[in-house]
């Protein structure tokens, strides 16, 4: 299998008992990796930082890169793209959890088709105990069919990408948003014909909350959302039509009551599992 890096950003406002179980889950990878880069954004936790300096120490792999001040997810990411030794790049939070065979299947992938940019693929997500799963979030899988679905809604789950690092700093690496940043470099590289896929079953559990729903009814997730498709719409990628559309969903999302948008992201925007909430 090609060799790849793994590029995670922390910062304090990360559970460290949710950190130390992430990072455990990439190095329990079945294709292990040489260049795990954790990028601390601003100043850390003790817990934190006595987290990773015990991860550091019992495993080479890791590499840290630190940031002094709070720069942003995008800024951070970037920082530590730079130091990434390989071509390949998997993503991943410091919150959520990798099937140990994620990193297997996407390098399978890239073997299978040399010509792929970017894989991603489904989560699985859970609240508190991480072997209850309650849903599945699906994307879709082939090159038409994401390109159509990003001129509307993100067609990547962000933790579950793997990139090719020239393709993805060609285009100037993540924005300094600080919401949104994934989306918008997705749109620069659809539109710019980089080659994508999502493979079709899970990569990881996604570490879900209620609080994940007021977050995304925020106006600055909502403007946000709503720039990037604009975006997209300057650079010619989408249309006006798919950006009438998804300012209306976003902005109907937006303004309709907190249980009712719940409920559209359950029913609607997710495939429930049977036990599942």
């Amino acid at each position: 299998m090609q060799p790849y890096s793994v590029l995670m950003a922390v910062y304090r406002g990360d559970h460290p008992g949710h950190l130390g179980i992430s990072i455990d889950s990439i190095l329990a990878q079945t294709v292990p990796t040489d260049d795990f880069v954790i990028v601390t954004d601003g100043p850390l936790t003790e817990e934190q930082q006595s987290l990773i300096a015990e991860k550091c120490a019992r495993h080479p792999s890791i590499h840290l890169v630190q940031l002094p001040e709070n720069v942003g997810l995008g800024l951070a990411l970037n920082a530590g793209l730079s130091v990434c030794k390989h071509e390949l790049v998997a993503r991943m939070d410091a919150d959520d959890i990798a099937y140990p065979n994620r990193m297997d299947l996407q390098l399978a992938a890239f073997a299978a088709r040399t010509e792929l940019d970017i894989v991603g693929g489904y989560v699985s997500e859970f609240y508190d105990d991480s072997d209850k799963i309650i849903a599945i979030k699906e994307v879709p899988l082939d090159q038409s069919a994401i390109y159509a679905y990003g001129k509307r809604r993100n067609p990547f789950i962000h933790p579950t990408v793997m990139f090719k690092k020239s393709c993805v700093l060609k285009l100037g690496g993540y924005s300094d948003l600080r919401r949104g940043q994934d989306y918008e470099l997705f749109i620069r590289m659809l539109a710019s014909g980089c080659q994508v896929q999502n493979i079709g079953q899970p990569l990881l559990k996604f570490r879900s909350s209620q609080n994940m729903y007021q977050r995304r009814k925020s106006w600055l997730s909502t403007s946000l959302y709503i720039r990037n498709v604009y975006r997209s719409w300057r650079q010619g990628y989408a249309g006006f039509r798919d950006l009438g559309m998804a300012v209306f969903m976003r902005l109907s999302l937006y303004l309709m009551p907190l249980w009712l948008s719940k409920l559209v992201y359950r029913k609607v925007m997710r495939k429930s599992v049977s036990g599942g909430e």
